[in-house]
């Protein structure tokens, strides 16, 4: 007799944003049905949280790959040092060090969606963890559904017919390394998104700017752009919005990069070592409201590899 998939049990930790998920081994092949329940949690709190799998790379490869085809570890920087697993990403306690000659990288918290400045960022996100500083380090999610349904009508509108550049350069106030800037130019990233992105699986409207990699709005000017990015940012970020993971070894974190932004821990400690990997999956090119699709200024799509 087959074995029929119990369903998975979804528990919401916001109310806008961010489930855990119980029921399944991810060490495990997952069932259609298991895949078709996490996608739809995905799709309805944009982040999902996984408890206690304690899984190896060919898992959290296995995982990823029942939702869409990986992405190389990075437009930029290096995957683990095993070429068997050049789509895995690590994100470890020393990370930035090679980039900005400090182990903290950023002076600020630093907002933004992964890979924003390629012309079809990555569609999600499955981060893992691995070793875990006995406090802090934990992770934040924002629901950009949810801010740009927080504009109020006029601001939607206006948003709606906006057009933004977002770029792969050092973050503003950080010191770029020679090494970091060499791997900037060699392959720089620069597109041109709308302000507003149609979620192409729920229709959904997000609001599509980022700290991180937003640079300006097209057409206005200088001091507009900057009025108009900061009222965006503010309503990205509103706490009822939000959800915070705390990380505990065999923690997973699934987002849908194109419904989200995160922030990266900035309270980390020299005195505890911290290591995750990621893995991404490759994207599709953004539209905006009036239908048109996000334009490469400059670099290659972030495709499989």
């Amino acid at each position: 007799m087959t074995q029929v998939a119990q369903a998975i049990d979804v528990r919401p930790q916001s109310g806008w944003t961010g489930a855990e998920i119980h029921g399944v081994d991810l060490t495990k092949p997952l069932h259609g049905q298991q895949i078709a329940e996490i996608r739809a949690a995905l799709l309805k709190w944009k982040v999902v949280f996984f408890r206690d799998q304690f899984i190896d790379h060919d898992d959290h490869l296995r995982f990823a790959s029942a939702f869409g085809a990986p992405t190389p570890a990075h437009p930029l920087f290096d995957s683990i040092p095993d070429p068997n697993y050049p789509t895995i990403y690590p994100i470890f306690r020393d990370r930035f060090k090679a980039r900005y000659g400090s182990s903290r990288g950023f002076d600020k918290p630093h907002w933004h969606a992964d890979v924003t400045a390629a012309v079809n960022p990555p569609a999600a996100s499955i981060l893992r963890a691995e070793v875990i500083p006995p406090y802090g380090g934990d992770t934040q999610w924002s629901n950009t559904v949810a801010a740009y349904e927080g504009l109020s009508a006029p601001l939607q509108r206006l948003a709606d017919k906006l057009r933004a550049v977002h770029r792969f350069s050092p973050p503003e106030g950080t010191t770029a390394t020679e090494d970091y800037q060499r791997r900037v130019n060699r392959r720089p990233l620069v597109t041109e998104h709308p302000v507003v992105r149609v979620h192409p699986e729920t229709g959904e409207k997000a609001l599509y700017v980022n700290p991180g990699f937003t640079t300006h709005i097209v057409g206005v000017s200088p001091h507009e752009s900057r009025r108009l990015l900061d009222v965006f940012y503010d309503e990205l970020v509103r706490p009822e919005y939000t959800v915070r993971l705390k990380w505990e070894p065999g923690s997973i974190a699934f987002w849908d990069n194109r419904s989200t932004v995160h922030l990266a821990p900035t309270d980390l400690t020299v005195d505890h070592d911290r290591r995750l990997y990621r893995v991404t999956l490759v994207g599709d090119v953004p539209k905006g409201p009036d239908g048109r699709e996000s334009t490469a200024l400059d670099g290659e799509p972030f495709e499989a590899i």
